[in-house]
């Protein structure tokens, strides 16, 4: 398994002036002594490695590389701790290597990359250079691939005193600070090394395979019964879209540069492929007909004798499978695995339908959490039935793609010996999508590519269907009165003061320019109410009942929630509720990141509409967050209506709510009007928007961004002010504009604690408690 290297993120780090600065020191021996993991230890396999409780306390307050560094290295080791040193020198094909191969390479990457450019560090040995370099050509010769089984020596027990040595040194080097560059090295052989421990399941079920005694690798953990999903089809539009990574958190660098590519409209599978349906794949004479594969696909597969996935096998008219569990019956409503692309693309033939490319996977996967799914983590190291709703986009099994393996348009690889990390391989393989149940959790994300050559089967690969959709006429699209967005331009322009709702100031873009709008110094709201839900979060912990999942009405970019995750760790799950699907992913994978430890459960839709929950969350409690005085863009009307409707959606839980008071005229004037020009920016995006989507021609110059004070309704409107006579076409409608005629786009109501108070409790609220800031005032509120 390979993926590319990143050079831009660097994970949980804090980088100042170029420079991570990290001012205490851990020593991975005595990590290892507190009980972390010891190399070649025989017993049973803990399928999902924690550290004991007391060093995780004392990690906890290490410096964030540092702990990260000694919780990926620990768990290669757990990983190896059931192996004999014989299970950990096999190597049952030259695709594998050795587990003690891979422990060995790993450690090698950081003494190579890192240490030996820090100064004043010896190598623990002058060979292990030669033995455990696997490609790159810059660094200098090595050990033939095809061999490294062959290397009874050293010991299992010497490459543990040699990820000792180095471990040791690593920590030691960032605990003394590294700057930034260091940092994101390390980040990458961080993981670099995860994908080794994903190869290490892989290659040894290969090895164990090749085993007359099918031994098992660990004990078999049953998944819940239930049969697979109907399988159905989503449809999703054509035009286009971004793919490729968004900035955010770590990516390898063949992830990057985000582009545009151009969709047609297609549909896609709901859940991944069966063994049930490759069943009928395979009685239908599906390995013995070539008119479904492709010449090189009909090639290999008569060849190699194929006639059903790799480790499967009949004994006595029942198809059983070799599992880390040993050999075990097949499981009718699990995904199929262990087939190649060539097998893949055969069965879709053979169903009428075809694999997705790549853009059109990610563009389905980019609104799912990417935590969500069977990974290592779970414990079953096979694939399972379907769990509801999820739809299989990550985790069980690497899903083969339509998409050649080739570099994204403007993608450079990075300087020196590290750039040989992906950018080589970029010819003759396919790719393939999120992760699988050997993947650590958290390590994937939407953009990630994985690449195999279309033959190979002994990772956990499969499938998922896809098919073209009639495309939609452009004409008929803009003039769909079905379009809820043209629908609602027309009858707002319509109107003697020309409106419309401020949630279509959100799209992606518009998300983007509220970000940075709340970065403003203008702009007190999002300061004033983090410190305040800085301070109030520890009361409000106390406050809550035991397994209370947070669910948040507009989640954005998720500050002010960090500030309730940083300080109420007795949360049981987050659920985050977006309207824009990529604002949506982005944030959902940040905060994987950096909470791996708590579930997230998104939900992509309008929070003024009735949202439906996760069927598992029923019965839990609930804590609902509406932060931002967003509230207060709505009108009276619709505040009323949301309240409602959240107190249905909580079932009976509790809402944190934050309102922005009434204050000065110049505080609030000065915040909607900032030097900058960001919200003049983020208001004309709105037009930018119905010209991109509706067909409109507003001419962006002839129009100005407006906000005013309205002291008779207590709020902030704000406008867009047309600067001539001018006439607009949207959809084949006219709309005349004066000179000075406005579309009011958003109003900002200010409140009074108690006024708010007896609306919440017209529609059954009751407040339980409130917290107000010193000037400028700002309040949050807690409903039952």
């Amino acid at each position: 398994m390979r993926s590319a290297e990143g050079a831009h993120a660097y994970g949980a780090l804090t980088v100042e002036n170029g420079n991570v600065s990290i001012k205490s020191q851990v020593s991975l021996s005595r990590a290892w002594a507190n009980g972390i993991g010891q190399a070649g230890a025989t017993g049973s396999m803990t399928v999902h490695p924690k550290l004991p409780p007391e060093r995780a306390e004392a990690l906890a307050s290490e410096p964030p590389l540092v702990a990260r560094y000694v919780a990926v290295r620990a768990v290669t080791e757990q990983l190896a701790a059931p192996l004999s040193p014989e299970d950990q020198n096999l190597q049952s094909m030259p695709d594998a290597s050795p587990v003690k191969w891979h422990r060995a390479h790993t450690t090698w990457f950081f003494e190579t990359f890192v240490l030996s450019t820090a100064g004043g560090y010896r190598p623990f040995h002058p060979d292990y250079g030669f033995l455990f370099n696997s490609y790159y050509e810059a660094v200098g010769a090595r050990h033939a691939r095809p061999q490294r089984g062959l290397l009874s020596r050293p010991s299992a027990e010497e490459v543990g005193a040699y990820r000792r040595q180095v471990d040791d040194a690593m920590c030691s080097l960032v605990s003394g600070g590294v700057d930034a560059p260091t940092a994101a090295l390390i980040e990458l052989g961080l993981n670099h090394e995860e994908q080794h421990q994903e190869l290490i399941l892989t290659d040894l079920l290969h090895a164990f395979a090749q085993n007359p005694l099918r031994p098992a690798y660990t004990e078999f953990r049953p998944a819940p019964r239930g049969a697979a999903a109907a399988a159905e089809f989503d449809d999703f539009d054509g035009g286009i879209v971004e793919i490729g990574h968004a900035g955010d958190g770590f990516a390898f660098d063949n992830e990057d540069p985000r582009h545009q590519v151009l969709l047609q409209p297609f549909r896609l599978a709901n859940r991944l492929v069966t063994n049930a349906e490759w069943l009928e794949f395979m009685a239908a004479g599906g390995y013995r007909d070539p008119k479904h594969w492709l010449s090189d696909g009909w090639q290999c597969a008569v060849a190699n004798g194929w006639a059903a996935p790799l480790y499967w096998e009949a004994r006595d008219g029942e198809w059983f499978s070799m599992t880390l569990a040993g050999l075990q019956p097949i499981d009718p409503d699990a995904p199929v695995s262990h087939i190649s692309f060539y097998e893949a693309d055969a069965f879709a033939r053979f169903r009428g339908k075809r694999l997705p490319t790549e853009a059109e996977w990610e563009r389905a996967a980019s609104a799912r959490d990417p935590r969500q799914g069977n990974f290592r983590d779970s414990g079953y190291l096979r694939p399972v039935p379907d769990e509801p709703a999820s739809k299989q986009m990550f985790g069980d099994v690497w899903e083969w793609t339509a998409s050649a393996y080739s570099p994204y348009p403007g993608f450079r690889p990075a300087e020196g010996a590290v750039g040989e990390y992906n950018g080589k391989f970029m010819v003759n393989q396919m790719v393939l999508r999120g992760g699988s149940c050997a993947t650590p959790r958290g390590h994937v994300r939407a953009s990630y590519r994985n690449f195999f050559y279309p033959h190979q089967r002994w990772q956990f690969s499969g499938l998922r269907l896809a098919e073209d959709a009639p495309p939609r006429p452009r004409a008929a699209a803009a003039n769909d009165e079905s379009s809820e967005f043209l629908d609602h331009a027309i009858e707002g322009l319509a109107k003697p003061q020309k409106q419309l709702s401020s949630k279509y100031l959100y799209d992606a873009r518009g998300a983007e320019l509220f970000e940075e709008i709340c970065r403003l110094p203008e702009y007190y709201l999002t300061r004033t109410e983090c410190a305040l839900l800085s301070d109030l979060a520890p009361d409000l912990a106390e406050m809550l009942e035991p397994g209370t999942v947070l669910v948040e009405f507009g989640c954005g970019s998720c500050l002010k929630t960090r500030l309730l995750l940083n300080r109420m760790p007795g949360l049981a799950a987050y659920v985050p509720i977006d309207i824009c699907g990529y604002s949506l992913s982005r944030t959902a994978a940040l905060l994987a990141q950096d909470y791996p430890d708590l579930p997230i459960r998104s939900v992509i839709g309008d929070f003024m509409q009735p949202i439906a929950l996760p069927d598992d969350l029923r019965g839990q409690p609930l804590l609902g967050f509406f932060p931002g005085s967003t509230i207060g863009n709505l009108t009276d009307e619709e505040a009323d209506a949301f309240l409602a409707r959240a107190r249905q959606t909580l079932h009976g839980g509790k809402l944190l709510i934050g309102i922005d008071l009434v204050k000065e005229r110049e505080t609030l004037l000065a915040g909607y009007n900032d030097a900058a020009g960001v919200t003049a920016a983020f208001n004309k995006n709105l037009l930018v928007r119905m010209n991109r989507e509706l067909g409109a021609d507003f001419d962006l110059d002839g129009f100005e961004h407006r906000a005013i004070w309205n002291e008779p309704a207590h709020r902030i409107e704000m406008h867009l002010a047309s600067l001539t006579d001018q006439t607009v076409s949207i959809a084949g409608r006219a709309f005349g504009f004066r000179a000075g005629e406005t579309i009011h786009t958003e109003n900002c109501h200010k409140y009074l604690v108690k006024d708010f108070a007896a609306r919440a409790a017209t529609v059954g609220w009751s407040l339980e408690k409130n917290w107000v800031s010193e000037s400028p005032e700002f309040a949050v509120l807690l409903f039952a």
